[in-house]
């Protein structure tokens, strides 16, 4: 088969590799779309990849090509999503159903070879059957939709009160639609880019506030009477949306952190001290899985995606970009700026 092989730092290939055959317990999935994630650039354009040469790729979706010995809940031919983490199921973690907190797990697309590829293999309960009415495109959202799905409830999440989401990213814009289905009162989508505010606007979103205006803080605390949000979901992982997530949380509100930081981050005395005197609360999310493996997370992107209460825009996808030519891809991300959306790896042109 086909497949873009990492040999090194900047060194991606397109060339000819084994086709894999499933073991007892595991299916032959036929890849549709692979998505680039945001952790796929370091291990190509950086030195975070785990070894060479390798397969990343683990945002994506396909059909069900041959099953391995004793799977007995997909078919041949079915639709599917592939779910990444493989847990060990045996630590103290796992046994208590925090999957994503595993220490001995394996990663499709990191760990182990991933879907930048014309076939992959993984375990039967890594593919999530979803029905026709879910496009291949959406099959490879079902991990972002997760991730965004995860964060959401990291928190004691009820509706009927108002929302803030940092960054109209992909994520962003997932968390906020999924706030707004779990019957969110009000949310508020704060970026630098008005086309995003626009979108995060056309899926639902309450407003939208362009942290570059002089006066967002003031726009913002209008929208909520100058309390601020119940809910606060950071998305981006940038040092200046973590901060601005202490200014907008109301009293006793509830604080997520669901992007991942790339720089260091220093708080002041006066900008730490807005926890203890507000009382909020701050966690973190990562990845995007419960139990029973992997989740309800992935059960109900299948079921939103399909009713259309989950949107899916095509602005979302940036470019589609044929699996021969995935090398440029990431010359893209070279370029501070040029990608503007996700960037879909199109394994069957």
């Amino acid at each position: 088969m086909k497949a873009g092989v990492i040999h090194a730092r900047e060194d991606l290939r397109y060339e000819e590799i084994e086709k894999p055959i499933p073991k007892k317990g595991q299916v032959l999935i036929k890849v549709k779309y692979t998505g680039i994630c945001g952790s796929d650039i370091p291990r190509v354009n950086g030195d975070a990849c785990h070894f060479f040469p390798n397969v990343l790729g683990h945002e994506f979706s396909g059909t069900v090509e041959e099953l391995g010995e004793g799977v007995s809940t997909l078919q041949v031919g079915d639709k599917v999503a592939g779910v990444p983490l493989v847990p060990c199921m045996q630590c103290e973690d796992c046994q208590k159903g925090n999957y994503s907190l595993c220490k001995h797990y394996s990663f499709i697309g990191s760990r182990e070879y991933g879907s930048f590829a014309e076939y992959v293999v993984v375990p039967e309960k890594n593919a999530v059957k979803f029905e026709e009415e879910v496009s291949f495109e959406q099959g490879a959202f079902f991990e972002p939709a997760t991730v965004a799905l995860h964060g959401l409830e990291r928190v004691d999440y009820k509706g009927g009160k108002t929302v803030a989401i940092l960054g109209g990213g992909t994520i962003g814009l997932l968390v906020m639609q999924w706030a707004k289905i779990f019957g969110a009162k009000m949310t508020v989508v704060f970026d630098i880019a008005s086309d995003r505010l626009e979108l995060g606007k056309r899926l639902g979103a309450t407003a939208g506030i362009n942290t570059l205006d002089s006066d967002f803080m003031e726009q913002a605390m209008k929208l909520t009477e100058g309390k601020g949000f119940d809910y606060v979901y950071e998305t981006a992982g940038n040092t200046i949306t973590m901060k601005m997530a202490f200014q907008l949380a109301t009293n006793k509100a509830q604080v997520c952190f669901v992007g991942t930081p790339t720089k260091e981050l220093k708080f002041s005395v006066e900008e730490w001290e807005n926890m203890n005197r507000k009382e909020f609360t701050l966690t973190g999310s990562w990845m995007s899985y419960s139990t029973p493996f992997p989740g309800h997370e992935w059960k109900l992107a299948a079921h939103y995606f399909k009713t259309g209460e989950l949107k899916f825009d095509e602005s979302f996808i940036y470019k589609k970009i044929p699996l021969s030519q995935i090398a440029s891809a990431f010359d893209m991300y070279k370029t501070p700026g040029a990608v503007k959306g996700k960037l879909l790896i199109d394994s069957e042109t």
